[in-house]
């Protein structure tokens, strides 16, 4: 390869997607829950998917991380196929997953939860900065640091999740329903947090969400999923002002459009 190729070569790998799904289907026994799923996470941003409860969001991210297998598709992760890798293979390669209802070790302390996330990092120097870097985003969990995760507010086991992921240092988060359950101010604390780890740490996030005001105000391109099929994509920007979203995810009715009837207004995305 000469020098000209090797350039090519390399513009090419800077302006992939770190993360791209193509066709990619999955299923809970015979029930398929993602139906030729295709999307792709420019590194450095925040990509978000959109849709209501049952769509498919989650299954996205448990394909994506290796939790459950693609039965088509394919995966790719830093230019890799990751499709049905062993998770722990995939926290190695720099994705990290915090799942929904965040799924903390209630029985371990704070400070343990955030170690078991570095579990697959052998620099003890740069998981003691990283410790730091958590405490500093999260101060409660300074403070709540010897005390059992069960023992903290839903909103403070979110904050716990997320640090768990990010002491694994991931190129990549995914981050599943971040404001389930939680009150309107703790959600925007927490999306908040959010977006100063993206833009302060350059980390990548694919962010599911049913909270579209904040998912599109927060990341810098969306995907809307029904029934496990991709129906809209376009940076947040123009999403915001697609009449669709206003209407069935941002609750913003048109009086012109109240008699009529929701599928016929969808196929409008189309």
């Amino acid at each position: 390869m000469n020098l000209m190729q090797g350039a090519d070569k390399m513009r090419e790998i800077q302006h992939a997607p770190v993360l791209a799904l193509a066709n990619v289907e999955s299923a809970y026994g015979p029930v398929k829950a993602i139906r030729g799923v295709s999307l792709a996470v420019q590194r450095g941003s925040i990509a978000t998917v959109l849709g209501a409860n049952g769509a498919g969001k989650t299954t996205i991210l448990k394909t994506i991380s290796g939790v459950l297998d693609p039965t088509r598709g394919s995966i790719t992760f830093k230019g890799e196929s990751i499709a049905a890798m062993d998770p722990a293979q995939i926290v190695r390669r720099g994705l990290s997953h915090v799942p929904e209802g965040r799924e903390v070790f209630p029985l371990l302390s704070v400070r343990d939860n955030l170690l078991m996330g570095a579990y697959t990092r052998r620099d003890r120097d740069g998981v003691a900065r990283d410790m730091e870097m958590v405490y500093d985003y999260f101060p409660v969990l300074r403070e709540r640091a010897a005390q059992d995760a069960g023992l903290l507010s839903g909103g403070q086991q979110q904050m716990l999740a997320i640090s768990r992921a990010l002491m694994a240092a991931p190129e990549l988060i995914l981050l599943d329903e971040p404001s389930l359950g939680l009150s309107p101010k703790l959600t925007k604390d927490i999306f908040e947090i959010v977006v100063r780890i993206n833009r302060e740490r350059g980390t990548t996030i694919l962010l599911v969400e049913q909270n579209a005001n904040m998912a599109l105000n927060a990341a810098d391109y969306g995907y809307v999923l029904e029934n496990g099929r991709i129906v809209a994509e376009d940076t947040c920007a123009v999403l915001r002002e697609k009449d669709d979203i206003k209407e069935f995810y941002l609750g913003m009715k048109d009086n012109g459009v109240r008699g009529e009837r929701r599928w016929k207004k969808r196929k409008t995305w189309r």
